[in-house]
């Protein structure tokens, strides 16, 4: 009982932070978003490194590094999600706070469809009426929008490849995450490398930035760890219907953000758009768990009395 509290304050304190992240990408200008992500991801694979040694992970990260199915498909995961994330700091530094929690919104929605389209999955009828209104959704957010929501849309297909290929890698959260941003961060420091000679770099020393915005992108690293380990150690203590359920959290902490402090507009067609997902996930929601209770039924009544 007391690990299960555990797990969902943890859980809760992941997406919190996540939700929270429109407060902080702003404060790192007047960087640019992907110089932003460059330092995210060199400070994220240095803190990562940090995490490996110190937590005892050398074995199982040389294995991947050995592994050539493993070493391509946690390649993958790390490009669409240093996509996610640039994308995200691009939508958050951008004015377009709203519209990238629409795509965390819609994430579950994308990873079911991918599961029937990627990994041949079979859908209950319920799950398939909750895609419909999620479509629907979209269709009405385009016509509002003039163009279809390209931030949210990205958003969500990026992460949901980036879960697809970790589920199929299944090698433990420190090493892989280590991993990824080992196969980015030369790529990533290339860029921070050109940005100094160019003169164009806003980071320490002769950055036009100043020592405490240095230290803000140096915080990066940190800010991206924590909750990644919040997350990780919330996965094994709580069930999987909880971290679906918490996972709206950080979403709608972004949607409240973008209207109430970034004072972002919201038309009659975004409300009816937003209301559609919304009324989307609460159905996938609702039949995921009324499945879940269905097949732990089964599974009791399956066990031979003692």
């Amino acid at each position: 009982m007391v690990d299960g509290r555990r797990g969902v304050a943890l859980g809760v304190t992941a997406y919190v932070l996540w939700g929270g992240f429109p407060l902080y990408w702003p404060l790192l200008e007047p960087a640019g978003a992907v110089e932003i992500l460059a330092h995210r991801i060199v400070w994220s694979g240095i803190v990562m490194g940090a995490l490996v040694l110190a937590l005892g992970r050398r074995g199982p990260f040389l294995a991947i590094v050995r592994d050539r199915r493993v070493r391509l498909l946690l390649t993958v995961a790390a490009v669409t999600i240093t996509c996610n994330w640039a994308t995200y700091i691009y939508g958050v530094n951008s004015g377009r706070v709203v519209e990238t929690s629409l795509g965390y919104f819609i994430n579950p929605l994308v990873t079911v469809l991918m599961g029937v389209l990627v990994l041949g999955e079979r859908l209950r009828p319920l799950q398939w009426a909750a895609l419909a209104v999620g479509l629907t959704a979209v269709l009405v957010l385009t016509l509002d929008y003039g163009r279809p929501p390209w931030i949210a849309i990205i958003l969500a297909f990026s992460f949901g490849t980036y879960g697809l290929a970790k589920k199929t890698a299944n090698v433990g959260a420190v090493e892989s995450l280590a991993f990824e941003t080992a196969v980015i961060t030369p790529v990533a420091l290339g860029y921070l490398v050109w940005l100094a000679v160019a003169g164009s770099a806003t980071f320490a020393i002769g950055g036009s930035g100043g020592l405490g915005h240095s230290l803000l992108l140096v915080s990066t690293g940190v800010v991206t760890a924590v909750p990644l380990i919040c997350f990780g150690a919330a996965a094994t203590r709580v069930s999987m219907v909880t971290l679906g359920l918490l996972q709206y959290l950080a979403p709608t902490i972004q949607f409240v953000l973008g209207l109430l402090v970034f004072d972002e507009r919201m038309t009659p067609a975004r409300w009816v758009g937003f209301v559609l997902v919304w009324s989307a996930l609460a159905v996938f929601t609702a039949e995921a768990a009324r499945h879940h209770r269905q097949q732990l039924a089964l599974a009791a009544r399956a066990v031979p009395a003692s």
